[in-house]
């Protein structure tokens, strides 16, 4: 059986009612794809279109075997239509771009080429939009401000689906809501490392954007969600203990106010039934706040321990070439060495066998058991 080609770059591109542009982007990406010269899957999501888009993405799938089509049942919105197709792509490099002509297919060597000087993600910046300043530009700046800030990654356009991404980067990521905007954010956490590149912004030349005034407050929540995973997600009981103690240490001291002037001063600095029914309140909010803290915190282990989620991302790295190999035997050497002048019996390296990479016991902790420190042979580490 000949087996089929690797696949080195899949262009995902989510579709909804585009049938006045879903032709011409697929013949504007064909040309920069074969100039590539390496193999290509172009993956068309129709996400429920209602227009004749289905019928389009069908013939160009019979007559072009690099398309492919996933078919969502109803029109899920775009970070659904992205996470099946980052799901169905199988290219070592995963670009992701809207199907309104609206991202100029020619700029996609651009992205290969910073990707190819070592970053995980590159991200498009559109310096000049065409949009609408008051209902487009100006909420996008204050969100796209404001997404900085919070996640701690300087871009300047979060919102635009026009990137690039290695595969080992995207596929496990978790995408709800509109969070697609966030995957840099979400990435960065796990240290990858991404930079941006100015992209044209055409105006749309047929039908009508799907985007609206009223996305600005569902991005908004999602903002909000995305900042508490990233930094709350293994450790809720720090967001929400800081807020019970504040409570509970208020609402102390204006009980010790009340006692004071009761008890104490006999005098009334201030009304006896406003200090104790906020003593009371400020009490209760305490102790509700750590329980959700408790509660959160239940839930977050049971979470990663269930499906045994890692709280950490490693990256992969390179097999050892011959000069590394000899590096690590002057090492070995150096050590046995050293060891033999301060042990009276100890045993010349030269009389050990020789032993390969794969041979070598590595140290390595387990995952399950963090403060366990257990001894495994290097080549069942190759085979993860």
């Amino acid at each position: 059986m000949r087996e089929l080609p690797k696949i080195k770059f899949s262009i995902v591109v989510p579709i909804f009612n585009e049938e006045g542009s879903a032709k011409r982007l697929y013949i504007r990406l064909t040309q920069v794809m074969r100039a590539l010269g390496e193999p290509y899957e172009i993956v068309f999501v129709d996400d429920g279109s209602t227009d004749r888009s289905p019928a389009i993405l069908r013939n160009l799938h019979e007559a072009d075997s690099c398309v492919r089509i996933v078919t969502l049942l109803r029109n899920f919105g775009q970070t659904p239509a992205l996470k099946a197709g980052f799901d169905a792509a199988r290219g070592e490099v995963i670009i992701s771009m809207d199907g309104d002509l609206q991202h100029d297919p020619a700029e996609i060597p651009s992205f290969i080429q910073k990707l190819d000087e070592g970053f995980d993600i590159v991200s498009g910046w559109r310096c000049e939009r065409k949009d609408t300043w008051l209902t487009r530009q100006l909420p996008s700046r204050i969100a796209n401000w404001t997404m900085a800030k919070l996640s701690g990654v300087p871009l300047h356009d979060f919102g635009t689906t026009f990137k690039a991404y290695r595969r080992e980067i995207i596929q496990d990521l978790p995408l709800y809501g509109e969070l697609h905007r966030f995957i840099p954010a979400l990435a960065a956490s796990s240290g990858a490392r991404i930079t941006e590149i100015p992209i044209t912004n055409p105006p749309r030349q047929h039908g009508k954007s799907n985007y609206g005034l009223s996305r600005v407050f569902r991005v908004f929540l999602d903002l909000l969600s995305t900042k508490f995973w990233l930094d709350y997600s293994t450790k809720p009981m720090h967001f929400f203990g800081f807020f019970g103690l504040a409570a509970t240490g208020a609402g102390i001291f204006t009980g010790s106010l009340l006692l004071f002037q009761n008890v104490i001063a006999h005098a009334e600095f201030a009304s006896n039934l406003t200090l104790t029914i906020a003593t009371i309140a400020l009490l209760l909010a305490g102790a509700q706040i750590l329980c959700v803290g408790f509660a959160s915190e239940i839930l977050s282990r049971t979470y990663y321990e269930s499906q045994k989620k890692r709280i950490y991302v490693s990256r992969a790295t390179r097999d050892s070439d011959d000069e590394d190999l000899e590096l690590g035997r002057e090492v070995e050497d150096a050590i046995y060495a050293d060891n033999g002048n301060h042990c009276e019996n100890h045993v010349n390296p030269s009389q050990l066998p020789a032993q390969t990479r794969a041979e070598r016991p590595t140290r390595m902790v387990s995952a399950h058991q963090p403060r366990l420190v257990r001894r495994i042979a290097g080549n069942s580490l190759a085979r993860r």
